[in-house]
């Protein structure tokens, strides 16, 4: 799993996709067909309940920026 715990590192964009990349794992696991994400995807071995927080925190910085 990708280290997260810095935000302030991380690009506008950056953030803005893995917003993004998250939204869409997020409704996978809504309709229950999620699939397996290889290891060099930014949300490989992360569940449902793990990319609800870092989404809070995503959401957080990028307020925080603007």
């Amino acid at each position: 799993m990708k280290d997260y715990s810095n935000l302030t590192e991380f690009s506008d964009k950056k953030l803005r996709t893995l917003r993004n990349n998250l939204n869409n794992r997020l409704e996978s696991f809504k309709k229950g067909g999620e699939k397996a994400l290889p290891p060099s995807h930014m949300l490989h071995g992360m569940d449902d309940h793990q990319c609800q927080e870092l989404l809070k925190r995503i959401q957080q910085e990028m307020k925080s920026r603007n």
